[in-house]
């Protein structure tokens, strides 16, 4: 979850995000491209403008955050390439946005170098990202046929958080009816190498296909023992994160004045004193960043008021600054007894797991879900026991991870077969598996995401309705991890599954209209409604209901996300 006020960055999980969906989404997420309104010709041809970014400029190239620019090496070919630099808060996305006919295929395709590089079109394609960080150039391509009434096409490379700096080169859309001349580059390409002559093509040791065990086919069937029959009035719940311990330009929020809408109310941020203490301090907003901020007595009464009219009030641990590594069973202890200490003094219905960036990671080896040796996965299983056995059956457990360590699984666990991959991709699925029991609600952060392949086996990109329900639908069917079936991450139940989203734009990158939220919960509840993506798992009407980041930012949005809410569910 973020801290700060969007439009670069965005909030919850606290990242930032690539926007990918119609060309009007990304434009909306500030990929902001140049439509070439250029009459075809009949021939097959070029429709990038710069794509090998020989001008020495983007221009007409956009990236987010200002993440990009031309460097002189390494090169693909030529003499520039498009440098961009991902950071915790940026995925460095870059895109170009040309004229395209209805109802035509067309030819992507790019040479990437660098850490878990995308090649992707608005609405989605068959790509891949790049299978490891590598050392030299490597090919992506993917083909896609516009639809019926479309004329325009938005294409786009991106990093991943944290990852670093990223270099893209010779990005080509060919197709019938180029424009002409057809652009090409000044200047005559010859094939260069990297000041430290790297060679071109895949790394020694690294595949060059689609990693081994890459999904080849759909789950199919109903999760077993999800319930079929409509839950009972006031069974839907809706999840807010409250900033509780600092300022932004959401504005502060008092708990008293928090609206009835909320049933669980998410205090945001226990964090500790050092990435591997363990020791998780709440450190409530001062008066000096947020002057309306009630007393300790005050906010404890609201807690206890709220409680009282049956809502559930949670310490929400992490958040994007606030990194939990338990890499021993001293941390371990720290953090039950830290944690504790929180919940007795506020008097709290339980905790809320946001561990984000590089607080959860697989060590290499690590490949069984089921059975994880990593210690930072091992002992916060082993703190989350301890304190529901504490606490007993009432203790309120939830867990909000991001799409890259729940969804991503599906394709990438852990550093994979070949120790290339990044540790930490679908690094939440053994803790998930082993507290599938005693967990209260899952909630996975559909938004500040990247492209995420479906049980379709096909990209799906924030902007809409059907990137909810394929990143739902891989909790309710279940999914083989790495697209091995001998290791199946079995369905969890509707009634455990609350979807993310972001209250408003400002909150985070991803925001969806009320028209499309309710497009989702159709499509989910009810089978109906439903776009491209039809659920494999039927229609769900237990789902439980939705969460969002935030309490404050509905607030100042107007309440749009809270008040749909209640109208959907009819509260």
């Amino acid at each position: 979850m973020r801290r700060t006020p969007f439009r670069r960055p965005p909030v919850k999980g606290r990242r930032a995000v690539l926007a990918a969906g119609t060309a009007s989404a990304v434009a909306a997420a500030t990929l902001v491209g140049v439509t070439l309104g250029l009459a075809p010709s009949a021939s097959a041809g070029e429709f990038l403008v710069n794509g090998g970014f020989e001008s020495g400029s983007l221009g007409p190239w956009s990236c987010t955050g200002n993440t990009g620019s031309v460097v002189t090496s390494p090169v693909h070919s030529g003499g520039y390439a498009l440098a961009a630099a991902a950071t915790a808060s940026d995925t460095a996305q870059c895109g170009q946005t040309v004229a395209v006919a209805p109802n035509t295929t067309y030819t992507l395709s790019a040479y990437v170098n660098g850490a878990y590089v995308y090649l992707g079109v608005d609405g989605g394609g068959p790509s891949t990202w790049t299978p490891s960080t590598g050392g030299a150039y490597q090919k992506l391509s993917l083909s896609f046929t516009t639809g019926a009434n479309q004329t325009s096409a938005t294409v786009y490379t991106h990093g991943w958080y944290g990852q670093g700096t990223y270099y893209a080169d010779d990005i080509s859309l060919d197709g019938p009816g180029a424009p002409s001349p057809t652009p090409t580059p000044t200047g005559t390409p010859t094939p260069t190498g990297s000041p430290t002559a790297t060679p071109t093509g895949t790394p020694t040791g690294t595949p060059t296909g689609t990693p081994t065990g890459t999904p080849t086919g759909t789950p199919t069937g109903t999760p077993t023992g999800t319930p079929t029959t409509p839950p009972p009035a006031g069974s839907h719940a809706l999840v807010g994160y409250l900033h509780a311990s600092f300022a932004n330009g959401a504005g502060y929020t008092r708990m008293a004045d928090v609206p009835n809408s909320w049933d669980y109310i998410d205090l945001s941020f226990g964090e500790p004193t050092s990435v591997t203490s363990g020791d998780i301090r709440f450190n409530r907003c001062s008066p000096t960043d947020c002057p309306t901020v009630e007393s300790d007595a005050d906010f404890k009464a609201a807690i206890a008021a709220k409680r009282a009219q049956g809502k559930k009030v949670l310490i929400s641990i992490g958040g994007q600054n606030g990194q939990v590594q338990l890499t021993t069973t001293a941390a371990r202890d720290t953090f039950v007894s830290s944690v504790s200490a929180i919940i007795d003094k506020w008097g709290l219905d339980g905790l809320d797991i946001d561990f984000e960036g590089h607080s959860l990671s697989l060590n290499t080896g690590d490949t069984d879900f089921k059975n994880p040796t990593s210690p930072v996965i091992v002992n916060l299983i082993s703190a989350l026991k301890t304190l529901k056995a504490k606490y007993g059956p009432g203790f309120v457990l939830t867990m909000a991870p991001e799409t890259f360590f729940v969804q991503l699984g599906y394709q990438y666990y852990g550093s994979g077969p070949w120790g290339g991959q990044d540790p930490r991709a679908g690094a939440y699925l053994p803790v998930i598996y082993a507290l599938r029991d005693d967990l209260t609600l899952l909630h996975v952060q559909d938004y500040n995401s990247g492209s995420i392949m479906g049980l379709d086996n096909q990209y799906h990109s924030m902007g809409g309705a059907d990137f909810h329900v394929a990143m739902t639908d891989l909790l309710l069917t279940g999914f083989p991890v790495a697209g091995n079936t001998n290791n199946m991450f079995p369905p969890l139940p509707a009634s455990k599954i609350a979807i993310g989203m972001p209250a408003t734009t400002n909150a985070g990158n991803g925001y969806i209209a009320p028209s499309e939220v309710n497009k989702a919960l159709d499509c989910l509840t009810k089978l109906t409604n439903c776009g491209t993506y039809v659920p494999r798992s039927g229609a769900q009407p237990n789902l439980r209901g939705l969460m969002t980041w935030s309490v404050n930012w509905d607030q100042f949005g107007g309440r749009e996300f809270s008040k749909n809410f209640d109208g959907y569910f009819g509260r």
